[in-house]
């Protein structure tokens, strides 16, 4: 999951997951910069959540995960926005669900003690994954729940880019914005990247990787930690 085009969660069945993609605006430059005024981090509020997931559809349109669970482009479109609610509507009802630019960028966080709804979850993946997939993908879930730490702590399930302005520092912004948040309440942060790419950037904000997860014809997923950072 490139930040700028990414996004994983973790629950159970059981669980969700994050990202990459690619631009499709180099041949628009002076249009794309025409989309990059605004900077300042906002939240979004429940009645954002549709514009907000059209953004992250776009963004983990290619990723690595999303499409081992709906390698149907039909099946990814009719899903996704579902599946995003099921994992982490509950970031926009805490004003935690943090964009930039119009939606141009979405970070959706779920403070400590806020999670998803896994029953909704294992239902849109037994109504949704090719069967043949359900027994590879609960024991890929049940390994990224045993990652998902037990102490208070900020959590990432997805956060992504529309394509067309991906490369600006947009995801990075977000993540900064967010781990200010995480330094202050003096908790760490946890997500789960699905992509090198996207590994190598987290580790470049001081999350540290805590093992590979992969099952059977799934992809790989690096569930990441990032300790606080004090300020004194």
């Amino acid at each position: 999951m490139g930040i700028e085009g990414h996004g994983w969660p973790a629950a159970s069945l059981h669980a969700p997951w994050h990202r990459n993609g690619v631009s499709v605006a180099d041949s628009l430059p002076q249009n794309r910069e025409s989309l990059m005024s605004n900077h300042s981090v906002g939240s979004a509020g429940p009645g954002d959540l549709h514009k907000a997931i059209a953004t992250l559809e776009l963004a983990f349109a290619a990723d690595p995960v999303m499409r081992w669970f709906w390698p149907d482009p039909a099946v990814y479109r009719a899903t996704f926005a579902k599946f995003v609610g099921a994992i982490a509507e509950g970031a926009f009802g805490q004003g935690t669900a943090l964009w930039l630019d119009d939606a141009r960028a979405v970070a959706l966080w779920l403070p400590p003690g806020v999670g998803g709804d896994d029953d909704a979850l294992v239902q849109i993946m037994l109504e949704s994954v090719d069967p043949g997939l359900l027994a590879d993908l609960s024991t890929f879930a049940d390994i990224v729940r045993e990652h998902h730490p037990v102490v208070d702590h900020w959590y990432l399930p997805v956060t992504g880019v529309d394509p067309f302005v991906q490369g600006k520092g947009l995801g990075s912004t977000l993540l900064r914005h967010a781990l200010a948040r995480c330094d202050l309440d003096g908790l760490p942060a946890y997500l789960e990247a699905s992509t090198v790419r996207s590994r190598l950037l987290y580790e470049r904000f001081g999350f540290r990787e805590l093992g590979v997860i992969q099952v059977g014809t799934s992809p790989s997923v690096w569930p990441m930690l990032r300790d606080p950072i004090s300020s004194n």
